[in-house]
């Protein structure tokens, strides 16, 4: 049985108070909280095994590698991938998609197309804004309507054979919308088209399957579901890691080296250039095995609750508007109060103990299109509880009378 409060006992920062007020965390959408079985495992590293991997003839390095490599598997079984070296450890999210906007460059010409929807955080913007600027591909965007979702007879109208690659989001950070991104990927597969999907938001609720998603590239952070910062993966499908070229050079990344010419390792060494965030991949592998012990359906069902009871609760105060109200959401809500700045009202709520997101959330262009500076986001994981809904409610409702 789920037991809430028995799942809190894992996390140590939840016991604490700030500015006096017991701790009610709902900026889970920028980084979830980890729980001690991972911090355990974090200490374990350092107090015991402590070296560089791979190559190291001694006992530590040999461990050290083991462990590694074993956190690498997990993952690639968690997320279904088909070889554990379609699994690149990356330092997070938004260095997987710079690997392969960078690997694109040696592959897109001239008026090729590339498309990207009106929902994704900067870090799927941005990198692909500067594939453009260097090879001369046009980016194009999937609009988004009133709801928060995109609109899919617009989508299949960019597609064309010039569409060589699609970027989009699993999740919105901004609004919580989950994407039709089945869909997505085979409607770009039938033009040619490779697909990158960011998972950094999906991935504490949902345990999306590579294989049966059938996409070409999954990106995502550890420190999303209950990992530390700092390590992420991008998933690859074989056959395109083989056709992109290495991201960064250096050691690890080299099968041999002259001055007249380099030749690369395989995968999926050839992308991971330098000493990795060893401990960091360590603890990542650990995060999925906790996640998955409590269990997706478990945490989807919990959290979806938590959703609609806080949707409720904050549309009965009055002048408040929820931005993001598509029919297939998480548990995001962001919001704002008629009249107030976001900011305002996220510096009171700190106040009382309660820590939610405010401002764009990197998310301009959404916050444009709606007309607004930014949003209050409370986003909630699976150890939040109806009474911290409760505690955020009352704190609206405070501020809204300090600053009304």
């Amino acid at each position: 049985m789920f037991n809430v409060e028995k799942i809190r006992q894992d996390f140590p920062i939840l016991q604490r108070q700030v500015n006096g007020k017991p701790l009610v965390y709902l900026d889970n959408a920028a980084t979830s909280q980890t729980p001690k079985q991972v911090i355990d495992v974090i200490v374990d590293y350092y107090s015991n095994f402590n070296a560089n991997i791979h190559r190291g003839v001694h006992t530590l390095s040999q461990e050290a590698t083991d462990k590694y490599e074993a956190a690498r598997h997990t993952i690639k079984t968690h997320f279904n991938a088909k070889h554990a070296h379609e699994i690149i450890l990356t330092a997070g999210t938004t260095h997987g998609i710079n690997l392969v906007a960078n690997g694109f460059a040696s592959l897109l010409k001239k008026e090729d197309e590339i498309i990207v929807s009106a929902l994704e955080h900067h870090s799927n913007i941005v990198p692909w804004q500067m594939l453009c600027e260097k090879t001369g591909a046009i980016l194009k965007v999937i609009p988004m309507n009133m709801a928060g979702e995109l609109i899919m007879d617009d989508y299949d109208k960019l597609l064309s054979d010039k569409t060589k690659l699609v970027f989009v989001n699993h999740i919105s950070n901004a609004l919580g919308t989950i994407n039709p991104i089945e869909y997505i990927i085979k409607k770009a597969h039938q033009v040619g088209a490779a697909v990158l999907v960011d998972g950094a938001q999906a991935c504490p609720h949902i345990k999306a399957d590579m294989q049966a998603l059938d996409v070409d590239f999954y990106v995502l952070s550890a420190h999303k579901m209950c990992g530390p910062t700092g390590v992420g993966m991008l998933y690859g499908k074989e056959a395109w890691l083989h056709k992109l070229p290495p991201y960064q050079g250096g050691g690890e990344m080299i099968a041999e080296v002259t001055f007249e010419k380099t030749t690369y390792a395989d995968l999926p060494h050839k992308f991971e250039a330098g000493t990795p965030n060893i401990c960091g991949g360590i603890a990542f592998g650990a995060a999925v095995d906790y996640m998955n012990n409590i269990g997706f359906e478990a945490i989807n069902t919990y959290e979806h609750e938590l959703l609609e009871y806080a949707t409720q609760e904050l549309l009965k105060i009055d002048g408040l508007k929820i931005y993001g109200t598509a029919k297939n959401k998480t548990s995001v809500i962001s919001f704002n109060l008629e009249g107030i700045h976001p900011y305002d009202i996220g510096t009171l709520l700190d106040k009382m103990g309660i820590a939610v997101r405010t401002g764009h959330h990197c998310a301009q262009p959404i916050m444009n299109f709606y007309n607004i500076p930014g949003t209050v986001r409370a986003s909630f994981a699976f150890y939040n509880t109806k009474s911290e809904v409760d505690a955020l409610v009352t704190g609206v409702k405070k501020a809204q009378l300090m600053l009304g």
